[in-house]
């Protein structure tokens, strides 16, 4: 029950800020939640106090001196940059080699990478249109949401068993099932929007939220804690929730960005 009404909670005042906040109000509102994720992250890869909360603060700040940049459409650009190089090349190979993270400059700024350019996207986004950047959260939502329940029914095959146990191959394939449906939907519904383009950015979306999944389940089994935080009773911490937004949103933003025929 606490999981359901946490829930009803969010979405009670997500969804209206979402439509109806003003551009720096977003940001505003969005670097706080991005400042929560931080002390989040840097509670549960050890950093001594008070060192979390002031993690945690810094990125706030740091994402309102980008948001005042002069030129902040660059600035995003390299955000995204940054991030698609870490979501490509560093965290499989992290995972791949099972890396505990133990040198905190490279807690700090991976922390940063993940966390940061998620702020960046869900900003540049909604201010492209908050039906798009509610879009695309929900295409991560579904995704997870079929895995979960494919998973509990079919999974019989381990995705990642020492990684995450609860994770399998079945869980995956359902959800792709799910994203075609989403996406040929969303093509029909929307003029102009293509469907091979949708189901492209569809795939690619659903590869990099279930890797931003897989790197937080990592750091959490590394930490030896089950949830990243408390803050959301029934649902855990902020990471937790946005796991894989984190890896998912900034390459939607800079797919988008630069790519004409979605």
């Amino acid at each position: 029950m606490k999981r359901v009404i946490t829930g009803l909670v969010i979405l009670a005042v997500f969804v209206p800020s979402l439509f109806l906040f003003p551009p720096l109000p977003w940001a505003m509102l969005i670097a706080l939640i991005a400042g929560v994720a931080g002390h989040e992250w840097a509670r549960i890869t050890a950093f001594p106090r008070p060192l979390p909360l002031i993690y945690g603060m810094g990125l706030t700040l740091l994402a309102l001196v980008v948001y005042h940049l002069p030129d902040l459409e660059q600035a995003m650009l390299i955000l995204w940059t940054m991030a698609a190089v870490f979501w490509v090349l560093v965290a499989p190979l992290w995972l791949a080699n099972r890396w505990r993270g133990e040198n905190f400059f490279l807690r700090a700024l991976t922390g940063t990478l993940i966390i940061l350019p998620t702020w960046a996207a869900m900003v540049a986004l909604r201010e492209r249109s908050a039906w798009l950047l509610l879009g695309v959260m929900a295409l991560v939502w579904i995704a997870d949401t079929a895995a979960y329940f494919a998973g509990r029914r079919f999974g019989q095959h381990k995705l990642a068993p020492q990684i995450s146990p609860g994770k399998s191959w079945e869980g995956v394939a359902g959800a792709g099932i799910a994203l075609v449906l989403y996406a040929s939907a969303i093509s029909a519904a929307i003029v102009g929007l293509r469907i091979p383009g949708a189901l492209i950015l569809a795939a690619a979306l659903l590869y990099f939220s279930i890797l931003g999944d897989l790197f937080e389940s990592w750091m959490k089994r590394v930490a030896g804690v089950k949830d990243s935080g408390s803050i959301l009773p029934g649902h855990g911490g902020v990471l937790d929730r946005i796991d894989a937004l984190t890896a998912a949103l900034p390459i939607a933003a800079g797919i988008l960005h630069f790519v004409t025929w979605i």
